[in-house]
């Protein structure tokens, strides 16, 4: 009987300690940041604090710091939730129109572009910097949220079509056809038939773009100016800021903050980004 539950009983150990081994980090930066300064030098990082002590919370959030560009994380984190919001919506948008078109509206030369499109899904974003700032400069655009938008929109663009392209590749082409008979056109198939089949997709692709988006940082550090800039360049700002006595505290805090929205997104939506990951695979 023990020999019957002993493999299942090693998984289930191995998978326990892989948890605790990859959670780690997160303990000690939750247990840091409610420390004060004395505790955090008394101490040792996996001991925990003396009591709930959130001002170094209210640091790392609201107040302004001594050294360079250190005004906690509040301006940065809006400015995030008004890059990556847009962005986020507009690259799956333009994604699935892509991929619908690319899939069942294929026309000469389709299957060459969508070749050529998946460059962008392998090419080092480096490359694009200088160009990409050029452009921005064309459009006046150069160190605004509009322009951050813009960079992730096309970043975004050529995967977010790859999703969509091999998920709407699946769905029978009798469905389109037959509603083309009936005198549908482009759009009326589109909305009508295309998209209420593109749940599972649609989720693993405004996942995956907001946590892209959210965490970026070359793009935020290249293209955002002074009152712009996203909550990955403040943190790395308020991290590096000199000072006599480093906070650990309000560093960890600020960790904390600027990875709070995209944790919240996959433990609210972790099942549907699974189940849309599932649905992909079988589709195709």
């Amino acid at each position: 009987m023990i020999a019957k539950y002993l493999p299942r009983t090693l998984l289930y150990g191995v998978l326990l300690l892989a948890a605790l081994f990859f959670l780690a980090p997160l303990y000690v930066m939750l247990v840091t940041s409610l420390k004060d300064g004395e505790q955090i030098r008394a101490g040792n990082l996996l001991s925990l604090p003396a009591g709930l002590n959130f001002e170094a919370w209210q640091l790392a959030w609201a107040s302004a710091c001594t050294g360079v560009d250190c005004r906690g994380l509040r301006p940065y984190f809006w400015n995030s939730v008004s890059m990556t919001l847009p962005a986020v919506l507009l690259s799956t948008a333009w994604g699935a129109v892509n991929g619908y078109v690319l899939s069942l509206w294929k026309f000469k030369g389709s299957e060459l572009l969508f070749g050529l499109l998946l460059f962008g899904v392998f090419m080092p974003f480096q490359v694009v910097l200088l160009p990409m700032s050029q452009v921005l400069g064309y459009l006046g655009l150069s160190s605004s949220v509009a322009g951050l938008v813009l960079v992730h929109c096309l970043a975004g663009m050529a995967g977010t079509t790859l999703f969509f392209r091999n998920y709407y590749s699946a769905i029978p082409k009798e469905l389109v056809n037959a509603a083309r008979i009936d005198g549908a056109g482009f759009w009326r198939i589109f909305w009508r038939i295309v998209l209420p089949m593109s749940t599972p997709i649609l989720m693993v692709t405004l996942i995956w773009q907001f946590t892209n988006i959210w965490n970026d940082f070359l793009f935020g550090v290249s293209f955002s100016g002074a009152d712009s800039k996203p909550i990955t360049v403040g943190l790395n700002n308020m991290a590096n800021t000199s000072s006599s006595v480093k906070s650990y505290n309000v560093d960890m805090a600020a960790a904390v903050i600027a990875g709070l929205p995209t944790m919240l997104v996959y433990v609210l939506a972790g099942q549907y980004f699974v189940k849309g990951l599932t649905a992909g695979a079988v589709k195709g």
